[in-house]
């Protein structure tokens, strides 16, 4: 039984005489247009790792400056 990957499945959506021709073994004329998307979605990864590491140091930064805020508060009402 062969295995349908995601990338086939995208490739038939696109264009299915593309598909077609990567099921018969023929080879991309574009090539450095490829290695060139390529390129752009891994420094797109890239970008999103940063900006989720972001988030989280954002989010332990508030909650560190709500707790600073809550111990300040108490120690000024005793």
């Amino acid at each position: 039984m062969k295995v349908i990957r995601a990338s086939e499945i995208g490739t038939y959506l696109f264009c299915k005489r593309a598909w077609w021709y990567q099921l018969q073994g023929y080879s991309s004329e574009n090539k450095a247009e490829l290695a060139g998307g390529s390129e752009i979605h891994q420094q797109h990864g890239q970008i999103v790792t940063a900006s989720s590491r972001l988030k989280i140091f954002a989010y332990f930064s508030l909650i560190l400056a709500i707790l600073t805020a809550a111990i300040w508060f108490i120690q000024q009402l005793f």
